[in-house]
């Protein structure tokens, strides 16, 4: 019986395939790591598009698709933003971004920043303090932790829906929302009534009338809506301490940190820290840009900016709450020595600051 003329190339082909999938099995596989991040905004939110999403990018190019990024906004994988601190250091996600001040008393020493009429307005710089100080006066606050950024919210500005806030008389009665516990005190020490709640229940919340405006900074009123149902903005000028700040941290599960390949943690090093926390300032100067020019071309709106003598009233109707703050000792911290160590670098670092708590 003849042999048949296809025989000689199916066992070529045979053979071929045998060795392809011999010197595949041969070869090391190609790991990589997903990193789940959860923040609180949206998706659109300048956090996740101008920093989180490209950060992302650049870890993956430069870590040759070792890391990756799942990124979760708006809370996806449930919870509330005051437990996102819980979220990472229990390992639910890998990362995430909050606001300290919403974990109240889980970052004592860090409060220190929150603290009335101490940072400046905008993003660089003050980012460029907050990094600093975490790192050299509060690294306690983090000991479960890897920090990534922490960086500045740009300065409390006061929202309002119907009534404008020119000075310390016209806050009394106002029912104002507050992202912080310092924030709350600033705001009641003031005469108005803070009302506590995460960005999101902002706009809906005053839509019903239950407050009459909020603290936030410049940044967060695109992404929560909030030039749809306030119409009066209060900031202080360039060279005025803004009343407090939120302070924000990218924070990360030390042992998903400590888990990734030598090569891996030195990529997420070299693009994190000082470098992410002022690349958030910078984001933030820009987003503060673009949302308060925005709001100044709108003839809906009205911006008012504190006269010298409106924020000298604030200053001196806060000035117990520093007191108070820097006179508690407990659980054996020196919160003096923090202010004034921060105070200090204040002065240094932004000397054209000509109104703060410190001076007065």
């Amino acid at each position: 019986m003849p042999q048949s003329p296809f025989l000689p190339r199916r066992l070529r082909l045979s053979l071929g395939v045998a060795v392809v999938a011999s010197m595949a099995a041969s070869l090391p596989a190609q790991a990589s790591t997903t990193l789940r991040i959860m923040h609180f905004l949206p998706a659109m939110s300048n956090a996740q598009q101008q920093v989180i999403e490209p950060w992302c990018e650049d870890l993956e190019a430069q870590s040759e698709g070792e890391l990756r990024c799942q990124i979760y906004p708006s809370m996806q994988l449930g919870g509330t933003p005051a437990q996102l601190a819980d979220t990472v250091r229990n390992g639910v996600v890998d990362i995430a971004w909050t606001a300290l001040g919403y974990s109240a008393g889980r970052f004592p020493r860090s409060e220190a920043m929150e603290l009335p009429f101490v940072l400046p307005s905008g993003g660089v710089e003050a980012s460029r303090i907050a990094w600093q100080f975490s790192q050299e006066h509060a690294t306690e606050d983090f000991e479960d932790y890897k920090v990534l950024a922490v960086h500045s919210d740009g300065g409390s500005v006061l929202h309002t829906r119907e009534t404008p806030i020119r000075n310390l008389e016209s806050m009394s009665g106002q029912r104002l929302r507050s992202p912080t516990r310092m924030a709350s005190r600033i705001i009641d020490e003031m005469g108005a009534s803070a009302v506590s709640m995460p960005p999101a229940q902002i706009a809906d919340t005053l839509a019903k009338g239950v407050i009459d405006g909020a603290t936030a900074g410049w940044e967060v009123v695109p992404p929560t809506k909030l030039d749809e149902v306030t119409f009066y903005h209060t900031e202080n000028a360039d060279d005025q301490a803004t009343a407090t700040v939120t302070v924000l941290a990218l924070l990360m599960n030390q042992r998903s940190y400590d888990r990734l390949p030598d090569e891996a943690r030195e990529v997420l090093d070299s693009l994190s820290g000082e470098v992410l926390s002022e690349r958030f300032g910078s984001a933030w100067d820009a987003a503060i840009s673009d949302a308060r020019s925005s709001i100044e071309a709108d003839p809906a709106h009205t911006i008012i900016t504190l006269d010298d003598a409106a924020w000298q009233e604030m200053n001196s109707a806060t000035r117990g709450i520093a007191t108070e703050w820097m006179d508690n000792s407990d659980d054996g911290i020196d919160r003096r020595a923090l202010a004034e160590a921060l105070a200090a670098m204040v002065d240094e670092q932004i000397p054209d600051l000509r109104l703060k708590a410190s001076d007065q």
